[in-house]
């Protein structure tokens, strides 16, 4: 047996309560697939690329399948809370562990950020008179608390977030196909499949500006990856993992594909604008009572699950970087309920400044904030998909054991993947309004490398660790 296998063989609980049942995991991994980025980010990329838009997000989730069983595989061949920065420390050495961590705290952050802001917003809808900082310091504290007191209580809010937003999903689908198949309803007399196509076809915008929306896409899928996160907190991960990611295809496809053909058939895309829901205005277009007031629901039900998961993986994040040595030991401690409680209240604190900004924050600025957010969610793919081919190898020379879910085509589709994702970052550097993210990535770049230089004249070990990963990885 190697050293390798044994270190595997050897992997602790870490500590952690697996108290994330099957019916959690699944919830939460339906969840990750649907959020704000559709039920708003849809309606810019609309008036973008008209009906297009339908194939583009066909593509994204085909690629963000290939992506999920890479992580798959990892994850059956060590289930460990931390996911895909553990497999970039394995896999590329400490720094890149290092790095795959405080950029997927960062991605939380700024994202929680953003969220309770937009949560804040349409609270505002039923009640104009409330402050937005009162409504969004509100939430930021209630999730925390639920947070803090045990990984069920968040597990189990997570689901009934994650319920409403199917269900609502489904029930416009299920109105939509009763618009188009029956005619009923103030849209039923121009509702019609051939929407898609009659007016300027399915690429009425041309197909450099339907690629152009793949970057609003993928933000659209980040999260998706957050299955990863539970998997050292779930009751029967060779169970329950493999199952949440083989049927996020149908989700993808009812959710996304689905959803948005249905729509596209009811009413014409150039009835779209950009900063409206696609759904609101669906729903308005059919003339459903208090249709508005319940997909307003909807996505504030969004964009609190996409803020009570994001203090969840950060905690995570920063306990993971504290048991490696790269952020303070304080983080590494669990509470009585095993939580890593510091971690979660830290990250709160950050998230909080998105209370203070609500008095200073322009439009433009939430735009910018998601665009980091992908830039980030970018980079956690790429670690995955290059951590599975490093994985492979290993395996092809035998050092390290087979996973008992492989990923279909080997490595194959991992490229696939890695080329998809510097298309999608050449996309964003030729976008004049996203472009700016990457120069903050490269300051944050700048500033996790100083410290990783500061760690290392500390800890000299941190140096020969990475060393060692290669020689063992090959």
């Amino acid at each position: 047996m190697t050293s390798a296998q044994v270190e595997t063989d050897n992997a602790p609980e870490e500590g952690y309560e697996r108290g994330l049942g099957s019916r959690q995991v699944q919830m939460i991994a339906i969840g990750g697939a649907v959020g704000v980025g559709l039920f708003l980010g849809a309606g810019a990329n609309i008036a973008k690329a008209g009906p297009s838009l339908i194939f583009m997000y066909a593509l994204a989730g085909v690629i963000i399948f290939f992506i999920m069983r890479a992580l798959g595989e990892l994850l059956l061949y060590r289930p460990v809370s931390g996911s895909f920065a553990e497999y970039s420390r394995e896999f590329l050495g400490p720094f890149f562990g290092y790095f795959t961590a405080w950029t997927y705290w960062l991605m939380w952050v700024v994202t929680g950020m953003a969220e309770l802001t937009a949560a804040a917003i349409y609270v505002n809808y039923w009640f104009p008179a409330v402050s937005q900082w009162v409504t969004a310091l509100a939430f930021l504290v209630i999730l925390f608390v639920a947070n803090l007191i045990s990984v069920k209580l968040f597990g189990e809010i997570e689901f009934w977030f994650s319920m409403v937003k199917v269900t609502a999903l489904i029930g416009m689908i299920v109105i939509g196909l009763g618009v188009l198949t029956f005619g009923f309803s103030s849209a039923g007399d121009t509702a019609s499949v051939a929407n898609l196509w009659q007016f300027d076809g399915l690429f009425p915008k041309g197909v450099g500006s339907s690629l152009m929306t793949l970057q609003g896409v993928m933000f659209a899928y980040l999260a998706v990856e957050l299955v990863g996160v539970t998997a050292g907190e779930s009751e029967n991960p060779e169970k329950t993992l493999p199952k949440a990611i083989n049927t996020l295809p149908w989700r993808i496809a009812l959710f996304y594909v689905g959803a948005l053909t249905v729509i596209l058939c009811v009413v014409k895309w150039t009835e779209f604008a950009p900063g409206v829901s696609p759904f609101v205005e669906a729903f308005a277009r059919i003339g459903i009572p208090a249709g508005a007031g319940i997909v307003n629901f909807v996505v504030l039900t969004a964009a609190l699950s996409s803020c009570n998961s994001g203090m969840y993986s950060t905690g995570r994040m920063l306990r993971t970087l504290a048991d490696n040595g790269e952020a303070p030991k304080a983080f590494g401690r669990l509470s009585a309920s095993k939580t890593p409680a510091l971690g979660i209240t830290v990250s709160v604190a950050f998230m909080g400044i998105g209370v203070v900004l609500n008095y200073v924050v322009p439009e433009k600025a939430f735009g910018y904030v998601t665009s980091v957010a992908t830039a980030a969610g970018i980079w956690t793919w790429l670690m995955i998909l290059i951590s599975h081919v490093r994985y492979r190898r290993a395996v092809d020379a035998g050092r390290l054991p087979a996973s008992s879910f492989p990923a279909p085509g080997g490595t194959k589709f991992s490229y696939v993947a890695i080329a998809f994702l510097l298309f999608v970052t050449g996309l964003i550097a030729y976008d004049p309004d996203s472009r700016v993210c990457l120069y903050v990535m490269a300051g944050w770049t700048l500033a996790l490398w100083i410290g990783w230089l500061v760690l290392k004249s500390r800890d000299p070990r941190l140096a020969r660790r990475e060393e060692a990963v290669f020689e063992k990885v090959g």
